[in-house]
């Protein structure tokens, strides 16, 4: 009796890390983390100056009083607040990653895709179209030879 090994859990493990996908992932995962590192100096050096411009530069100081007295901020706050400015610093941080993902990565990939695949679909129409003309022209041979077998005469 002759038994399959099942295979062990380390080479199992090692099969599930030499999947492209989980490379693929961690690489996705570091740039990402360093990507937001980037983002979040643009919002602290650039987007919060500019809105300091109009009111406070700390996002993180609007907020609206629900309940007053609203004093003090911190563990020492009291009143009941919403605090927008940081929902606002958030999104903007969201708004601008999306917009840099999409039009330094997305964008450009698409189109080099799209063009590469409309060179793919150019060199196959070629070959279709060359494929096409070589059937013709040995259907036009064996029709000549076939008039010419009919007729009587031999072929020079």
């Amino acid at each position: 009796m002759s038994e399959k090994q099942q295979p062990g859990v380390w080479e199992g493990f090692k099969a599930f890390l030499m999947r492209g996908n989980v490379i693929d992932l961690a690489v996705a995962v570091v740039i990402g983390a360093a990507f937001t590192n980037i983002v979040n100096s643009v919002v602290k050096g650039i987007i919060n100056p500019l809105v300091g411009a109009v009111g406070t530069k700390n996002l993180d100081s609007y907020h609206s009083c629900l309940k007053g007295p609203c004093q003090g901020s911190g563990d020492t706050a009291t009143g009941v607040r919403i605090l927008w400015g940081s929902v606002l610093g958030a999104t903007l941080s969201f708004v601008i990653t999306a917009a840099v993902v999409y039009f330094l990565m997305v964008l450009p990939m698409s189109k080099f895709l799209a063009r590469q695949a409309a060179r793919q679909k150019a060199k196959e129409g070629t070959q279709e179209v060359i494929e096409v003309s070589e059937l013709e022209v040995l259907k036009e041979i064996r029709d000549a030879l076939l008039a010419q077998r009919g007729s009587g005469q031999r072929p020079d």
